[in-house]
């Protein structure tokens, strides 16, 4: 622990020193708000598309919001033109069916379905976020994930296909909430949102006396398969060799904290890099040798170190 305490300090040391002016960011939000159906449905997508807006903007990001009678026309060809140099991350607010064969986001103009968007999104090379907050959303999960995704949906299946509340929760958590900060460290995470809005809509039912309609999954791992929100609790039973979902989406945030903003995105994409190598690190800490482990993890630590020492 004493060798471990000091090589941290190493890190604490060189971070204080990093430059005093937020860096620049190559993101990408693209908010698509769908068709309401009614006056109370409306209103509740504007809510949610203006609380993503006003993070965007607290993150200095300024957000593509597509909202027209060509909708579906306007996403594909806003898709066909991303910057391959640029993250992209993709917020879809509506209402959502399923038809007993395919999902479908309900647009104004035509719909989509799952097999239109997997389309559009299967050429872009850079990292996507896909956040899809309709009912039935847990139909698209499957199709989109991959390497280099991360997937969100409001429900588990495309069976779930009453309105879905995880989206309001999130759109409030994903700005800087200080209740969803769970870690502390003056930012919100993917994956934090998540948690919070997951277990905001889970006891919205409770307190209403209903049976939850919606179970919200994340995937980061490319496998396909999401994971529910309680798996993150401290009691949760996890299957030896079980991977997670989850970790990439916890590296990634909207609104930077003050400390995060001093980094370069390559910076920041180096400094993630790192610590998931820690992170396999110390998983197999059992099975080497004291001197190798430590020697290993200096070595990180060091390239972590000269991550925050650059200007």
């Amino acid at each position: 622990m004493k060798k471990e305490f000091k090589l941290l300090t190493i890190i604490c040391f060189v971070f204080v020193a990093t430059l005093l002016h937020a860096a620049p960011r190559a993101l990408d939000v693209v908010i698509v708000v769908g068709a309401s159906g009614t006056e109370e449905y409306g209103k509740k997508f504007q809510t949610q598309a203006n609380a993503w807006t006003n993070g965007c903007t607290k993150a200095g990001i300024a957000p593509t919001i597509i909202r027209s009678e060509e909708t579906t026309a306007e996403l594909e060809k806003r898709l066909g033109t991303s910057n391959p140099e640029r993250s992209l991350w993709l917020v879809l607010i509506g209402h959502g069916t399923f038809d007993g064969r395919e999902a479908m986001f309900s647009a104004e103009g035509p719909d989509f379905d799952v097999k239109h968007l997997a389309g559009w999104i299967k050429p872009l090379k850079q990292e996507v976020v896909v956040i899809h907050t309709a009912s039935a959303s847990g139909g698209f999960l499957k199709s989109l994930s991959g390497k280099n995704r991360v997937i969100i949906t409001s429900t588990k299946s495309p069976d779930e296909v009453f309105y879905a509340r995880f989206g309001e929760y999130y759109a409030e958590a994903i700005g800087g909430l200080p209740e969803a900060d769970l870690d502390q460290d003056k930012q919100v995470s993917l994956q934090e949102a998540f948690r919070f809005a997951s277990k905001a809509a889970a006891t919205f039912y409770i307190q209403e006396g209903r049976l939850a309609t919606e179970h919200a999954l994340i995937e980061d791992n490319g496998d396909g398969i999401g994971t529910r929100s309680e798996v993150f609790e401290a009691d949760a039973a996890v299957a030896p060799g079980t991977v997670l979902d989850g970790p990439r989406a916890a590296q990634l945030v909207l609104v930077l904290s003050a400390e995060e903003q001093q980094l370069t995105d390559a910076q920041r994409g180096t400094r993630d890099a790192l610590e998931r190598e820690l992170k396999t690190l110390k998983e197999q800490r059992a099975k080497l040798p004291e001197d190798a482990y430590y020697a290993k993890l200096e070595a990180l630590l060091r390239k972590l170190g000269e991550v925050y020492a650059k200007p």
